[in-house]
């Protein structure tokens, strides 16, 4: 039964191009925003969606940050954190976070402080 090894690779491939492209955010303006991935070969895309699938969970799991309005990019190993979060404490600490995880190279902290109950 060779379709069975065949199965499980095209399982994987699709897992890793969905978790690519769960990575797509909003932007906000052009100086914020981090640049598009068009000239990405699929290798660098993968490595670029690892490490933003990386930086959300490790945000998620961060107690002393929240992370519900924080968006990840990430570019040939640089990351861009772009949203808000309500205390500058919490802004410093996202990249800290961020920082930590293998593969960043650079981290481009553009996050907002906002207080909780103001618009974005």
């Amino acid at each position: 039964m060779k379709t069975l090894p065949v199965l499980k690779i095209a399982t994987i491939v699709v897992s890793l191009a969905f978790a690519g492209g769960v990575t797509a955010q909003t932007t906000e303006s052009s100086a914020a925003s981090a640049p598009s991935g068009s000239s990405e070969s699929l290798g660098q895309h993968i490595s670029d969606g690892t490490i933003t699938t990386k930086a959300k969970a490790a945000l998620m799991a961060a107690k002393d940050v929240k992370s519900t309005r924080i968006h990840v990019k990430t570019r040939r190993g640089t990351v861009w954190l772009t949203g808000s979060v309500p205390t500058s404490d919490e802004k410093s600490r996202a990249q800290e976070v961020v920082e930590g995880i293998d593969g960043v190279h650079q981290v481009k902290n553009r996050l907002k402080v906002r207080a909780a109950g103001t618009k974005e």
